[in-house]
């Protein structure tokens, strides 16, 4: 059972930067597909970031694209990073990290095609 565990999350100021981490607590022969997704007060998941098992193909939900980049530390992706930078207020969430052994591209910014998930790190962006 992969558990994807968070950290790096914080207070800041609009502006500034942030970077996330995600590890997979358990190494798999295959490598993961791994995003990140973020859930706000009373709003519904979102999806922010994805890095395909093939280690270069990357995906950005529509308001992070151009200011946060997702990258590997390795090739099966049990680390992973979600530099945020120019945070807005809007930005403020919980932050989750998916994993998936999938290879499919057509859901890849969709909730129900990870099977292992983090319990969150809070970003909070204030003004």
């Amino acid at each position: 059972q992969v558990q994807p565990v968070e950290s790096g999350g914080g207070l800041v100021q609009a502006g500034a930067s942030l970077r996330l981490e995600c590890q997979a607590s358990e190494h798999s022969f295959s490598p993961y597909t791994m995003s990140w997704f973020r859930q706000a007060p009373g709003k519904e998941r979102e999806f922010v970031a994805a890095i395909h098992s093939d280690g270069r193909t990357v995906y950005y939900g529509r308001s992070v694209k151009g200011r946060f980049t997702i990258s590997s530390a390795n090739t099966k992706n049990t680390l992973i990073y979600l530099q945020m930078d120019n945070l807005i207020p809007e930005d403020t969430a919980v932050y989750h990290c998916a994993a998936t052994l999938s290879q499919s591209r057509a859901n890849i910014g969709k909730e129900f095609n990870y099977d292992f998930w983090g319990q969150g790190t809070q970003v909070t962006v204030s003004s």
